[in-house]
């Protein structure tokens, strides 16, 4: 029995192991160079593999679609990958938020291990380019390549969204699935950088410890407490990214940044008055030297209108108003999103309504299957993405070896 699994992402290379497990002949077909690029990339290079909580939380943290993958994440767990992982010889580590890398930091040796796994189940690597599905008699039978069919008793498709191409997603099999009939919801940016009206000489500058407000004018879509970064053209960092998941109907957003979220308006303006004292005889510019990023004060200042060489201890109650409304509510136009190719992963794909959740099979098309960010399913930063593409991955290459088990292909 031949399966073709099409890309060699996390979620091609689980589907590619789980069927060559059951004895079926397997071939993990990748474009690149090597599988398991994108998954190099994740993290930082540290690779985020997936986040330690329980199952409502990985269904609440999935975004678009999360009810879809509650037979996938149950059948293969976080807890499940944790396992699968420390099996290969990939000591784990359990971080802030829940989030779980590899003890070495390494994604290189998450990749590895699971290179050596394939090799192990005898899963061929071959480097070639899919450009469509054979069917015949409305069954799928085999994949083309250029002007040549190979014969396949059953295909994944695991050929990720269109964020990063340079990693190999570049829709492909949108397309391939389109052409057979299937619905495909719109792709856009999600987990992405926004892009904002106001421009700083901030660019590069981190801020740990914020609540990060985003509104229309119907009201709040999110709020978050983290980190966040800001860019030559707007704000990123981990707050923002899993912001930019909620930004799904037209705007405008404003972004409101809490940048003392611990101190209520009161004690802040305590400690306001304390460094006011502090500094009394100094320029208002050095007064919040104790209470600010030195990169971040020119910007707060001129937000508030005051004049920066006016003394501090001239400052009256008024203009103290203002200083606090501004740093509790530093305020940001957001205009669009950064490309999509710059976005973590791609929201939309296939529709899950087209698809059997217990097995990623397709039900138009028998002996089709999907696996990973192709599918219309995303989720916040913090390892969700990635427990999407092993769970979903693996649910489909089990699907295919039980039915090596039971001979249902000749």
């Amino acid at each position: 029995m031949q399966v073709l699994v099409i890309g060699g992402g996390p979620a091609g290379i689980m589907a590619a192991g789980m069927a060559a497990e059951a004895g079926a002949k397997v071939y993990l077909v990748e474009k690149n160079d090597r599988p398991g690029r994108k998954l190099r990339i994740t993290g930082k290079g540290r690779c985020n593999l997936t986040n330690n909580c329980t199952h409502e939380e990985l269904i609440e943290n999935t975004v678009v679609n999360g009810r879809f993958l509650h037979s996938a994440f149950r059948a293969f767990s976080n807890l499940d990958l944790m396992e699968f992982m420390e099996k290969l010889g990939v000591p784990l580590k359990t971080e802030r938020g829940g989030r779980v890398f590899p003890e070495s930091d390494k994604a290189t040796d998450v990749v590895d291990a699971l290179m050596r796994w394939l090799r192990e189940k005898g899963v061929r690597i071959v480097k070639l380019k899919a450009d469509s599905l054979i069917v015949r008699e409305g069954k799928l039978c085999g994949v083309r390549f250029g002007d040549k069919g190979i014969r396949a008793d059953a295909v994944v498709l695991a050929t990720g969204g269109m964020s990063y191409p340079q990693t190999g997603s570049t829709g492909d099999g949108y397309k391939m699935a389109k052409d057979l009939g299937h619905t495909v919801v719109s792709a856009r940016a999600s987990l992405v950088p926004l892009v904002c009206e106001e421009r700083f000489d901030l660019a590069g500058l981190s801020l740990k410890n914020i609540t990060l407000s985003v509104c229309t004018e119907k009201g709040c879509v999110y709020e978050e407490f983290g980190e966040m970064l800001f860019t030559h053209d707007g704000i990123s960092g981990p707050v923002v990214l899993s912001a930019s998941a909620h930004m799904r109907e037209p705007g405008p957003y404003k972004v409101a940044i809490d940048l003392k979220p611990a101190l209520s308006r009161e004690v802040l303006d305590k400690r306001l008055l304390r460094d006011f004292e502090k500094y009394a005889r100094k320029d208002f510019l050095h007064a919040l030297d104790d209470l600010l990023p030195k990169r971040l004060i020119d910007t707060v200042i001129t937000r508030t209108g005051i004049p920066p060489h006016k003394k501090t201890g001239l400052i009256t109650k008024a203009e103290r108003a203002v200083i606090l409304e501004t740093l509790k509510h530093f305020t940001l136009t957001v205009t669009g999103f950064r490309p999509i190719a710059e976005a973590i992963v791609t929201s939309g794909g296939i529709s899950v309504g087209e698809i059997n959740p217990k097995t990623m099979e397709s039900k138009k098309i028998p002996g089709l299957y999907f696996a990973g960010e192709i599918i219309d399913v995303d989720a916040y930063t913090g390892g969700f993405n990635l427990q999407i593409a092993f769970s979903t991955g693996a649910s489909a290459g089990r699907a295919i070896g039980e039915r090596v088990l039971l001979n249902e292909w000749e």
